[in-house]
């Protein structure tokens, strides 16, 4: 199962139907606080997230997950690529920082890192 959490819905239907095309169950959220209280954070081998969203931030829930034990893999979305940001998201374990517009191999790339699918 992978988690799409992005506060514009546009993102979270495309991104969606991008991940189902490779055969992949999506949950979409459009807070990150939804998907922490969600039943489905227990069943995400991988969370795709935006960077910039109201009430937290992808880059807070990444800090929160990891203060929690939680070492699921995350690859981070976002319409403001500061060079800063991406190196903090990945020091601290993100398999992917991809500036929206993205495109699809990109995605499947961090995907397949994600989830050790590497050919």
């Amino acid at each position: 199962m992978i988690s799409i959490i992005d506060d514009d819905e546009s993102v979270r239907i495309a991104t969606a139907s991008l991940v189902r095309s490779l055969g992949f169950a999506t949950s979409t959220f459009a807070s990150a606080e939804d998907f922490l209280l969600s039943p489905r954070r227990q069943e995400t081998d991988c969370v795709i997230t935006d960077v910039q969203m109201p009430g937290m931030s992808g880059v807070e829930l990444q800090a929160r997950l990891l203060r929690e034990g939680c070492r699921t893999p995350l690859i981070f979305i976002t319409a403001f690529a500061e060079e800063r940001i991406r190196r903090q998201v990945t020091a601290a374990g993100a398999v992917g920082f991809l500036a929206k517009p993205f495109e699809g191999g990109e995605m499947i790339a961090c995907i397949d890192r994600a989830l050790n699918r590497d050919a």
